[in-house]
């Protein structure tokens, strides 16, 4: 997708990275930025809006490899190269710089079809030969050779979602390119920095090629209560000391906010997990379970009948080191 603009704008200087910038150092960079000066961080501002694209179109080119590598070969010939257009009187164009490549210079000898000859060769052979055969101005062959009309850039976005919505899918109306509106439907089970690519949303082609794609960052707010694994959802059940001694029948809240009755069995320990089939994320991929840690929670305060009760208790139980299979497998 060369361009006049490529001669005129510095995409290094634009993101303000170095010519041999890393591809992971130039994503770090150009997601900073996105953030910092995205539409829906400044609201109304004309100026960010203009950064916010400017940085768009820049890590469009760099990130694409084979359109940086074309990029710099561009950029070497001199930015004082420029397309003139066929007929035009203005100085400057191709000809100030394969004209001093090869002894030859702009003059009476141009004609239309941006030919110049010389030893009865043109500049359309030798443009031809090195950039596909045909001529500036087609959608086939031209600058970028047989690949015909160019693809648009890539349009970058970023949302953030609360944990609810992310399991349960959403549909979310961003600005897409040139500020329109755009549904986007986001799938039930997206995670936390999953990436969502939306075919043919992006920005147009300058040729009446294919649009480029709409990229969505997702970002999900922490659950107070649930955390992902995976497709599971995992809570943390507090039980009290006899109910995890003795066993006893618990209420666990789920996601759907209807609790459930799982039973804790005698003698449960703290960190043990009671899975509940079926009651974690739903995706078109499969659904996942419901996963209760038990936390034994143990009283921070006691009456003094209550220790005195607790220390006859103690003195019933079998004399034994709860910690010695432990001290034993560290020593081995």
């Amino acid at each position: 997708m060369a361009s006049q603009d490529w001669f005129d704008k510095d995409f290094y200087k634009v993101l303000g990275v170095s010519k041999d910038v890393s591809e992971a150092e130039l994503k770090k960079t150009y997601r900073k930025l996105a953030r910092q000066y995205h539409p829906d961080s400044n609201p109304g501002d004309a100026a960010a809006e203009a950064r916010f694209k400017e940085i768009s179109e820049a890590y469009s080119v760099l990130s694409d490899k084979d359109q940086r590598a074309e990029y710099d070969q561009i950029r070497a010939m001199g930015s004082g190269a420029r397309f003139t257009a066929p007929g035009s009187g203005g100085a400057g164009g191709f000809e100030d710089v394969f004209g001093s490549m090869f002894g030859g210079g702009a003059g009476p000898g141009r004609t239309g079809g941006f030919s110049y000859q010389t030893g009865g060769a043109d500049y359309d052979d030798l443009l031809g030969g090195l950039f596909g055969g045909g001529r500036f101005g087609q959608t086939s062959g031209g600058f970028r050779g047989y690949g015909g009309p160019t693809r648009g850039q890539n349009l970058e976005a970023s949302t953030t979602l609360d944990f609810l919505a992310a399991t349960r899918g959403e549909t979310l109306s961003l600005s897409g390119a040139g500020g329109k509106p755009i549904k986007v439907k986001i799938p039930a089970g997206v995670s936390d920095g999953q990436k969502i690519r939306l075919r043919g949303r992006g920005y147009p082609s300058p040729d009446g090629g294919e649009a480029g794609d709409l990229i969505l960052h997702v970002s999900v707010r922490k659950h107070p209560v649930f955390e992902r694994d995976g497709l599971n959802l995992r809570v943390n059940v507090p039980v009290t000391f006899v109910e995890a001694a003795l066993g006893a029948t618990i209420e666990v809240p789920t996601l759907e906010g209807a609790p459930v009755k799982l039973k804790v069995a005698p003698g449960t320990p703290s960190g043990r997990v009671l899975r509940v089939k079926g009651r974690g994320v739903k995706t078109d991929k499969g659904t996942g379970d419901l996963l209760a840690v038990v936390q034994v929670a143990v009283p921070s305060h006691l009456s003094a009948e209550a220790e005195n009760a607790l220390l006859e208790f103690a003195s019933k139980l079998p004399k034994e080191n709860p910690r010695e299979d432990l001290l034993t497998r560290a020593r081995d």
